[in-house]
């Protein structure tokens, strides 16, 4: 057993793609994707809320005072329109990029007007911060107006804010903010390090089974004097050492790069993140990730064993991510949590103590359950991997 293993990792880590799969994508590809999808949507935001934009405004004369707010010539431009025009027509044609109609009844005396309905016509479907931009304009006028009326009626403050809201609900947050965080980051976690262990324990499954078909090695591997057991044992463990240095490496790397950002770089949302997670948590999910890639590993090489060649090991492992993804997604339901038959569900189960320990809510007498049926499953299809091995029609398909 010990002997296939050391041959394996030794064409493992001569592997120059398994080792981008264990150790660059994790250390260094994912945080860079990740940074930069950040540093693009801030750059997206802050250009659209920069961005100078063409309007035509309809029934200016009646609101003077929103005309006075929109001559801002570094955020607006005011581009001359026929008082018949098809508004979705020049929005579309990018002429203009909103339109804003004031009605008739747009007066500071809200008590004989009533309400003015303005209506901002403008393309929703993609980010440009349009409404955000004009409806700080139109509030600040409302707010103005309402004080007028309110000052008219002679009320203090106290029977203002009670006739703008006559019943208040108040909202009284309990949870502190680790918890606050933890349920918001906690949750998207095993997405990330099912799916970066699942492409780190595929590269080798794929090699050492399905790759020695098609070089014709695995014959020699069979009539040699070791045990079949011990020959699946071997490429087993391979398979679960790659996946298992993938999940290591991968949470050193949250843990480094959360360092860099909150000691290095200073950021405050990662410093106060990172202040409230101990080192013992980031070691518990490092653990509850191995036996899941002890599932994950004796998958795939039944996989690898029963495929004919390389690319259709590939075509076979490739809906496996969907599969993964189906119960982390059962974590993230209304209801779904780290109790009763929840804690004996394989893969769920992980998902939602990732989320518990993120937000520092976790009953640790759980992680019976969730080693124990974790391990469990892992073992049954080990078993079915060493019974599939031993199938000759498999193995010659």
């Amino acid at each position: 057993m010990w002997l296939v293993f050391k041959k394996e990792i030794k064409e493992l880590l001569r592997d120059r793609k398994t080792l981008f799969f264990m150790i660059a994508l994790p250390l260094l590809i994912f945080p860079l994707i990740i940074g930069i999808v950040g540093f693009v949507s801030k750059q997206a935001i802050d250009k659209a809320e920069t961005q100078v934009l063409n309007y035509a405004l309809i029934g200016s004369q009646y609101a003077p005072d929103i005309v006075k707010e929109l001559q801002q010539p570094e955020k607006f431009k005011l581009v001359e329109i026929e008082g018949n025009a098809d508004y979705t027509s020049i929005i579309r044609n990018e002429t203009v990029d909103f339109v804003l109609e004031i009605p008739e009844n747009y007066s500071n005396d809200v008590l004989k007007n009533g309400q003015a309905n303005v209506k901002l016509y403008f393309n929703d479907a993609g980010l440009n911060l349009v409404y955000r931009r004009v409806n700080e304009i139109v509030k600040s006028q409302s707010e103005l107006f309402q004080q007028s009326a309110f000052t008219s009626l002679g009320l203090d403050a106290a029977e203002q804010s009670a006739l703008i809201e006559p019943l208040v609900l108040e909202k009284v947050n309990t949870a502190d903010d680790r918890e606050n965080w933890g349920e918001k980051i906690g949750g998207m976690l095993p997405y990330l390090l099912f799916l970066i262990c699942l492409t780190g324990a595929m590269a080798p499954a794929t090699d050492i089974g399905a790759g020695e078909k098609e070089r014709g090695t695995l014959e020699t591997l069979l009539i040699s004097p070791i045990d079949r057991n011990k020959i699946v044992m071997g490429k087993f463990l391979t398979i679960a050492f790659a996946g298992t240095m993938t999940a290591l490496i991968t949470v050193l790397s949250m843990v480094i790069w959360g360092l860099v950002l909150s000691q290095g770089m200073a950021i405050k949302f990662v410093a106060d993140f990172m202040a409230q997670i101990a080192i013992l948590d980031f070691l518990l999910i490092f653990l509850m990730l191995v036996p899941v890639v002890a599932i994950f590993s004796a998958v795939l090489l039944s996989i690898s064993i029963y495929a004919k060649s390389f690319k259709e090991a590939q075509s076979y492992m490739g809906p496996m991510t969907i599969l993964v993804v189906v119960p982390i997604m059962l974590a993230l339901l209304p209801g779904v949590e780290l109790k009763g038959g929840w804690a004996w569900v394989p893969i769920t189960n992980v998902s939602l103590a990732m989320k518990e320990l993120v937000k520092g809510t976790m009953d640790y007498y759980q992680l019976f359950a969730i080693f124990g049926s974790t391990v469990i499953i892992a073992g049954a299809l080990f078993a079915f991997c060493v019974y599939w091995f031993n199938q000759e029609k498999v193995l010659f398909r």
